[in-house]
Parts: C-alpha cells; structure tokens; sequence
C-alpha cells in the first residue's frame, strides 16, 4: 500500500510555498501550535466559566455581566484558532483532510457552533437581566451542559489527531 494517497484538492494545497515554509522550518509549526493553544484558552476558558454560571455555579455573577465580559475573549481565542488551524492543516492538507480525528473535531465545531447560536439567538435573549441568584431555564443549563461536553469533545479529537491516521 502506497504511503501517499494522491488527493487532487489537497495535494497542491500541501505543496503551496507556505505550506512548505511550515513544515519544514523548525519553529513555524511548533509556534503555530502555542498559538492554537493560547487561543483554545482564551476559547474554551471563558466558554467554560460561563456554562458553569449557567450550570449555577457563582450565582453572584451577573450572567448578563459575565456574557459581556468574557465574549470578547471567546471571539479572540477563536479567531486565534481558526487562523492558527488553517496555517497548520495547510501544512500537510491531504494527511489532515483524511485523519478521522480531524474530521471528528471539524463534526464537534459545527456542533458547538449550533449550539452556541441557539443559545445566542433563542435562549440568552429570555434570561433574567438582573436577578443573579434566580434558577436558569432548563434550556439554558442543558444547552450549557452540551456545550462542556462538546468542547471536551473537541479538545479531545484535536489530541488525538496525532494519534490517529
């Protein structure tokens, strides 16, 4: 069996000068990889705190108060991982493209996407302004529980990319 399965879409992805740059210069694709790591804490740290206020914990925080305090670092972290993703998936784009971790972790996104939309348009729009200690709809907490397990799952997936072929 061949190594290389050639793959018309990815290949001159994975040959581009950039992708070559990444994979062959010691420090771009180790930086890139702090860099995800960075941004997956300033991602899922916040995403975290919030869903365990959803959850009931730290009731003495304001959710509206939190939501706006800590949104902006989620935008950062993801924005930091989506540039710093690319940049590495460009690196070896024909690998990438058919590692089912990979895959798995693009899956568990698109479901965390989902379901932070549904939260942002339906869901956060209905909860209470300024009472902090009242008991979160079941829909929130459910939608909170969901989305802890779904980054988990995300994190996990991401590890296990270099694992799995």
């Amino acid at each position: 069996m061949p190594d290389h399965i050639p793959d018309p879409i990815w290949d001159p992805v994975a040959d581009s000068g950039l992708a070559t740059f990444i994979r062959e210069s010691i420090w771009a694709y180790p930086a890139l990889e702090t860099l995800h790591l960075f941004g997956l804490a300033l991602l899922f740290g916040p995403i975290l705190m919030f869903d365990l206020r959803v959850l009931g914990r730290s009731r003495d925080f304001n959710i509206r108060r939190l939501h706006q305090t800590l949104l902006p670092w989620v935008w950062t972290g993801f924005l930091l991982n989506l540039a710093s993703g690319c940049l590495m998936f460009v690196s070896d784009a024909a690998e990438f493209a058919r590692n089912p971790a990979f895959l798995a972790k693009l899956a568990f996104l698109a479901a965390a996407g989902a379901n932070a939309l549904l939260f942002q348009n339906l869901i956060f729009p209905r909860l209470p302004g300024s009472d902090d200690t009242s008991r979160l709809t079941k829909a929130a907490r459910t939608s909170a529980a969901f989305s802890i397990l779904i980054w988990i799952a995300v994190v996990v997936a991401g590890r296990l990319m270099a694992y799995v072929k």
